[in-house]
């Protein structure tokens, strides 16, 4: 049986193979890409996985969302980052500077349908929606700190709460 950390850590893995599965026998190349998130993605994403594992899935590049970037034309971004309206603006932001040519837009937790269908009206406006590949709810919001020990931080809350067996 697998540990919630081994969940977490294969769900993360697959986000970062452009959510495709993940084969064992795998001889190619991985797909070069940046991975672009917010904090909370941070705090997901830093104990479970190295930069040599990054690198080792094709990651070339990792950047805050709300840091300043230059366009990187011919990689694709994927995106991995809380539905929240600030992110979901800088993202829309993107699509107006045309930063990457591809877009695969992960989503810690659900996306309302409502924030959904602006996002898609910020892309249909920057005439960027054939480059929208993929657009995923991963349902990961919480952090794996041992393999039956994780923790749930809220957004915009101090409180933490912890869970262990």
């Amino acid at each position: 049986m697998s540990t919630i950390r081994e969940k977490q850590i294969r769900a993360i893995k697959q986000m970062l193979n452009l959510n495709q599965p993940l084969t064992k026998f795998s001889n190619s190349e991985p797909v070069w890409k940046i991975l672009v998130y917010d904090r909370v993605g941070q705090d997901i994403i830093s104990p479970l996985i190295s930069i040599k594992e990054l690198r080792e899935q094709g990651v070339t590049l990792f950047v805050q969302l709300h840091s300043d970037r230059y366009p990187i034309p011919e990689v694709p971004a994927v995106y991995f980052c809380a539905p929240t309206e600030e992110n979901l603006g800088r993202i829309s932001q993107d699509f107006q500077r045309g930063i990457y040519d591809i877009y695969h837009l992960n989503f810690i937790s659900p996306i309302s349908r409502q924030k959904l269908e602006d996002l898609a009206s910020s892309a249909i406006a920057a005439n960027c929606v054939a480059n929208i590949h993929k657009v995923f709810d991963q349902y990961i919001n919480f952090i794996s700190l041992e393999d039956d020990l994780f923790v749930l931080k809220q957004q915009n809350s101090d409180e933490i709460s912890y869970y262990s067996e």
